[in-house]
C-alpha cells in the first residue's frame, strides 16, 4: 500500500512510514554540518558523539571511527565547535536519526587553535623553543624595556610591583598596539628598538587576559622569529595562567601574569636586606664560635706540664746532657789512663832492647868509618870509631891479640 493512498479509513502501518523515511534519508548524500559536541563517548574501536545545533534547541547522535576523531588537527572535547562531513541515516526498528560522521575539524575557536599547534609543531621542529636558547635574566638589570599598551592594566601592574620590590629599577617603555592586526607588527618594532638599546638588560612584553583571538598576535610567526633572535633577554607576560601564546615558549623566560613578570625581573630589596642580616648574622655566630674552639683548644695547651713551665721540659734535657757529659768524661779519662800505661809499658820495652841502654851501663861499640859493627878484633881496620851512649872516639889499631878458641885447645 502507498502512503499517498493512506486515509482515515485504511491508514498505513507505521512500519511503512519507518521504512519510507529510511529509504528517503538512505538516498541522501554526506552533507558538512556545523554543530557543538554536547556528548562524547570514547569507546575501543568507536566514538558516539551528540551534536547539538548552534542557535536551536536540537540534538542528533553520530557515531564514527576513533581514527576519524584522533585524525583532527586539534582535539576535539564536549562543548568544542566542529564542522562534519556526515550522512544522515535512519535506524526503522527505533525510529532514530543518527549522523555517520566521515570527518570531523574543529570550527571557530578550534580552528585558530588547530592553526597555531601546526604552526608551533613547525617552529618546535626548528628547534626555537630549546631550552639550550635561553638566556638568563641579568640579577639586577640597570635597564628595564617594557612594551605594552597605553595606559593599561598591564603596564601599571609592571612598574608599580618592580618598583615595590626594588624603587630604583629604571624603565624604558614602549608603547604598542596590544590586539588587533597591527599588533605583531608594532610589537616587532619595539623589540628591535628596546634590543638595540645598550642601557636595557631585559626586556617585558606584557599584556593582561583576553580572547583566543585578542591574544593571537603573540603567535605571530614573524613576532616569534624577531624575539628567537634578540640578544636580549626577553620575558613573555601575555594574559593569564591558562593562556599560553607561542611567544611564551620562545621567549627566555615565562611569566603567568604581568604581576609575576615584576616579581621575576628584579629581586625584592627587604628580602635580600634580611638576607643580608641573617648571612651577617650566621658568619658572626660562626666566627665567634671558631673564636672559643680555638681559645678552648689554646687553654687545653697552655695547662700542660710542657706549656705551663717549660723550663721543666729543658732542665729535665740539661740534665740528662749533664749526666752524659760526665759518662763520656770518664769514659775519655779512663781510656787516656789506659793509653799513658800502654805507651809507658812500650817505652820500657822499647828502652830495655835500646842499644843505648847497654852503652849507657859501660858499654861501648866498635864501628868501621861506615858504621859497621865490629864483632871480631879480627876485622878491625887501622882506622875504627868506639862508640859510647854519648858520643864516639875515633881510634888507631896498634896491635890485635885474638883469645884462642875452644878448637885452638883441642
Amino acid at each position: 500500500m502507498s502512503l499517498k493512498d493512506a486515509s482515515a479509513e485504511s491508514p498505513a502501518p507505521l512500519r511503512a512510514v519507518s521504512q519510507a523515511l529510511e529509504s528517503y534519508i538512505g538516498r541522501l548524500g554526506a552533507v558538512w554540518v556545523e554543530s557543538e559536541v554536547a556528548q562524547l563517548n570514547r569507546r575501543p574501536g568507536i566514538c558516539f558523539l551528540t551534536l547539538r545545533d548552534l542557535e536551536a534547541k536540537l540534538s542528533i547522535s553520530g557515531k564514527c571511527h576513533v581514527s576519524v576523531l584522533d585524525a583532527s588537527p586539534a582535539p576535539i572535547a564536549p562543548g568544542a565547535r566542529v564542522v562534519v562531513h556526515a550522512k544522515p541515516s535512519f535506524y526503522g526498528p527505533n525510529g532514530s536519526l543518527s549522523l555517520e560522521i566521515r570527518e570531523i575539524r574543529p570550527a571557530g575557536e578550534g580552528e585558530l587553535l588547530a592553526q597555531l599547534e601546526r604552526r608551533k609543531q613547525l617552529l618546535a621542529a626548528e628547534g626555537l623553543f630549546e631550552s639550550r636558547w635561553k638566556k638568563p635574566l641579568p640579577l639586577l638589570p640597570s635597564g628595564i624595556g617594557l612594551i605594552t599598551g597605553r595606559d593599561s592594566a598591564a603596564e601599571r601592574d609592571v612598574v608599580r610591583n618592580t618598583q615595590l620590590r626594588w624603587p630604583a629599577a629604571p624603565f624604558v617603555v614602549r608603547h604598542s598596539l596590544m590586539q588587533g592586526a597591527d599588533c605583531a607588527r608594532g610589537v616587532i618594532e619595539a623589540v628591535a628598538e628596546l634590543d638595540a638599546d645598550p642601557s636595557v638588560d631585559v626586556i617585558v612584553i606584557a599584556r593582561g587576559g583576553g580572547s583566543v583571538e585578542d591574544l593571537l598576535p603573540f603567535s605571530d610567526e614573524a613576532l616569534v622569529r624577531s624575539v628567537f633572535a634578540c640578544q636580549t633577554p626577553v620575558v613573555s607576560a601575555i594574559g593569564h595562567e591558562p593562556d599560553v601564546p607561542l611567544l611564551d615558549l620562545v621567549a627566555d623566560l615565562r611569566a603567568s601574569t604581568p604581576t609575576d613578570a615584576a616579581k621575576r625581573i628584579v629581586p625584592d630589596a627587604e628580602a635580600e636586606l634580611d638576607a643580608a642580616s641573617s648571612a651577617r648574622e650566621r658568619a658572626r655566630s660562626a666566627v665567634a664560635r671558631l673564636i672559643d674552639a680555638e681559645s678552648a683548644g689554646l687553654a687545653a695547651l697552655r695547662s700542660r706540664p710542657a706549656l705551663a713551665r717549660p723550663a721543666t721540659l729543658v732542665d729535665a734535657q740539661a740534665d740528662l746532657v749533664a749526666v752524659e757529659i760526665d759518662r763520656c768524661r770518664r769514659a775519655l779519662r779512663r781510656r787516656l789512663d789506659r793509653a799513658h800505661d800502654e805507651v809507658g809499658h812500650h817505652l820500657a820495652r822499647v828502652r830495655a832492647l835500646s842499644p843505648l841502654a847497654t852503652l849507657q851501663r859501660g858499654y861501648a861499640v866498635a864501628q868501621t868509618p861506615d858504621g859497621r859493627v865490629l864483632a871480631s878484633a879480627g876485622d878491625v881496620p887501622a882506622t875504627f870509631q868506639v862508640r859510647f851512649a854519648d858520643g864516639h872516639v875515633v881510634a888507631t889499631r896498634a896491635s890485635v891479640h885474638l883469645l884462642p878458641t875452644e878448637d885452638d885447645h883441642e
